[in-house]
């Protein structure tokens, strides 16, 4: 089941549960859409993989299966690029 983690891990920026800006990689590594798109171009800083939207569960649900509340707030040193984004810029997610 997804943690729904409750800030981008990079900027910090709040992500509550029903957020559509936030974006997670198959590790469910978060970031808000800003940070994985413009920052880090689609290529998770982590784990070097693709993101996606982050799926909203239902207030239903959340009630039985709440969200995290643990932030994870480490951002990347961005004055050198990853190893991930020199091995992986300008390749496809499904040809990486």
């Amino acid at each position: 089941m997804l943690e729904l983690r409750p800030c981008c891990e990079h900027c910090g920026k709040d992500l509550p549960p029903h957020s559509t800006d936030a974006m997670i990689c198959s590790y469910e590594c978060t970031y808000c859409k800003n940070c994985a798109e413009e920052i880090f171009e689609d290529i998770c800083p982590s784990c070097g993989g693709n993101f996606v939207p982050r799926p909203i569960r239902p207030k239903e649900e959340l009630a039985k299966d709440p969200a995290s509340t643990q932030r994870k707030h480490i951002p990347k040193d961005l004055s050198q690029p990853s190893k991930y984004s020199l091995k992986y810029k300008g390749i496809p997610p499904e040809k990486r």
